[in-house]
């Protein structure tokens, strides 16, 4: 029973201890890990703030490799555009020159057929000219086998040839 009854000489000498503990703490411990306290507050502190720097850059970051891709879509857009413009330009340009030789090549084949149509009838007024005067010669030596034929003959183209 004596451990459960406070006894005064054992309370003063907890007291004393405990204050001779304390001063030595606070002479010798307290310092130290206020300052390491102190330390890791500023540690933590540096974290936290290089953490808001951090989420402060990748939001730039974000923010530039947006513009950055949509620079990029409105040159693409761009590129593309001209490109459908110059292929339309390619288009409409061969486009024109295939009707301007197609043209060119019509006019020539009907240039062709005029000059081989002259040509043929050239020819054949010489075919029915060199034909006629065949015949005309054959009728004629038929008709003027005799002397009087031929008298009359030529006293009709005489005629005839006055009156032209």
């Amino acid at each position: 029973m004596s451990l459960l009854t406070p006894n005064p000489g054992l309370i003063f000498w907890m007291i004393v201890v405990f204050l001779l503990v304390v001063f030595i703490l606070a002479k010798f411990a307290w310092k130290p890990i206020i300052k390491g306290l102190k330390d890791r507050e500023n540690e933590i502190q540096g974290a936290l703030d290089l953490a808001e720097r951090t989420r402060a850059e990748m939001i730039q970051l974000k923010s530039d490799n947006e513009k950055l891709i949509a620079e990029a879509n409105a040159v693409r857009d761009r590129i593309l555009r001209d490109a459908k413009e110059a292929a339309d330009r390619n288009i409409e340009e061969s486009k024109e020159k295939a009707a301007v030789e197609g043209q060119r090549i019509i006019d020539a084949a009907r240039e062709t057929i005029r000059n081989e149509q002259q040509t043929a009838v050239a020819k054949i007024r010489k075919e029915v000219a060199t034909l006629s005067l065949e015949i005309a010669e054959k009728v004629l030596q038929r008709e003027l086998k005799d002397k009087e034929a031929q008298e009359q003959l030529i006293g009709e183209l005489a005629s005839t040839a006055r009156l032209n």
